[in-house]
C-alpha cells in the first residue's frame, strides 16, 4: 500500500539521533532523499507523493529539522554527511539504493555516489551537482575563516510572531512561496518565551574547514558509472555557479534537463513537471534491460 502521509523514522549514528520521513510504496525502489542547506525533509512534502513505485526516505541531515546538532566544535563538513548517509542506508537494510538530492543534498549525493559507486543504482539531482571548487592557493584562508567562525558564539534571531518568521523564510537567499516556507517551518522552528526561532544549528553558517579543488571534484564525478540526471532550474543554480557549464561538458554521461522555476522548483508550482521527469527517469533505468530494482 502506498504511503501518502509520511511515516516518522529515527536512526542512531554514533550517538546522534537522525529524524526522517518515509513516503511511497514499502516494496518500491529504495530512494534516499537529501534536502538542501538550512532546509529539512519537508523539502520533499509535495514531490514525494507524486513519485511512482518509489519508497522514499527523506532525512533531516545533522543540525537540521528534528535531527540532533553536532557536538562541540565538530564542523558541518560534507565529509561527515557522507559517512552518516551511508550508515543510515545500512540501518535501512538497503544493499543498493538510489539518491535524490536538492542543493547541498545534491552535492552530498554526488560525493556518496563517488565514494560508494557499487551500492548506488542512480542519482537524481535537483538544481545541484558538486561543491563549487576552491583554488588550491585559497585553502589556507578557507581554513582560517572556518576556525575563526567556530571560535565565535552564534545565536539565532528571535521573531516575535509566526508571521514574521514565515516572511523571513520566504525572503531568504533563495525566495520561497508562502506554502513552501510554511512546510519547511513545520520542522524548522522552535517556540521560545519571547517568540520563534530557527531549530537549525547556527553553526551551519560557519565556513567549511576545507573545500575540494577542481581536480578533486572531477575525481568524484569520474566514479559515477550509474545513471545520473540533473534537473536545472532556470532561475537557480546556473546563475550562481560560473564553472558549471564547462564542467558538465567534460562529463556527457550526466543527463541534463532545464526546467522553469527557481531553486526550490520541486516545492513550487513546477512540482508536477519535476515529478514527471523523475518518474520517467526511474521508469527508464529500472525497466527491463535497465538497473534491477
Amino acid at each position: 500500500m502506498t504511503i501518502q502521509q509520511p511515516i516518522e523514522l529515527r536512526f542512531d549514528v554514533k550517538g546522534m539521533t537522525f529524524a526522517a520521513q518515509e513516503w511511497g510504496d514499502p516494496e518500491g525502489i529504495p530512494v534516499l532523499a537529501l534536502h538542501g542547506w538550512l532546509d529539512n525533509s519537508n523539502s520533499f512534502y509535495r514531490l514525494a507523493p507524486l513519485l511512482n513505485g518509489v519508497r522514499l526516505v527523506a532525512i533531516d541531515k545533522a543540525g537540521h529539522g528534528e535531527s540532533d546538532h553536532r557536538s562541540g566544535f565538530t564542523p558541518y563538513g560534507i565529509w561527515e554527511d557522507v559517512a552518516e548517509i551511508y550508515s543510515i542506508s545500512q540501518q535501512l537494510g538497503w544493499e543498493r539504493f538510489s539518491l535524490l538530492g536538492h542543493s547541498r543534498g545534491g552535492v552530498i549525493s554526488c560525493l556518496v555516489a563517488g565514494t560508494f559507486p557499487d551500492v548506488i543504482d542512480s542519482v537524481l539531482l535537483l538544481d545541484s551537482i558538486v561543491p563549487e571548487p576552491l583554488d588550491e592557493t585559497k585553502v589556507p584562508e578557507q581554513l582560517q575563516q572556518s576556525i575563526l567562525d567556530h571560535s565565535r558564539q552564534r545565536s539565532q534571531p528571535i521573531y516575535p510572531d509566526i508571521e514574521r518568521i514565515i516572511k523571513a523564510r520566504q525572503s531568504s537567499y533563495w525566495p520561497l512561496s508562502r506554502d513552501a516556507a510554511e512546510a519547511l517551518l513545520r520542522r524548522g522552528i522552535r517556540r521560545e518565551p519571547d517568540g520563534y526561532t530557527w531549530s537549525s544549528d547556527p553553526r551551519l553558517l560557519n565556513a567549511s574547514p576545507l573545500k575540494l579543488s577542481l581536480g578533486q571534484v572531477k575525481a568524484f564525478l569520474q566514479r559515477l558509472q550509474m545513471p545520473v540526471k540533473l534537473l536545472v532550474a532556470e532561475e537557480g543554480l546556473y546563475r550562481r555557479f560560473d564553472q558549471l557549464e564547462s564542467l558538465l561538458q567534460q562529463f556527457p554521461m550526466i543527463d541534463v534537463k532545464h526546467c522553469s522555476g527557481g531553486h526550490h522548483f520541486h516545492m513550487e508550482q513546477q512540482v508536477d513537471v519535476v515529478a514527471a521527469e523523475i518518474n520517467q527517469f526511474y521508469q527508464t533505468i529500472f525497466s527491463q534491460g535497465g538497473v534491477n530494482a
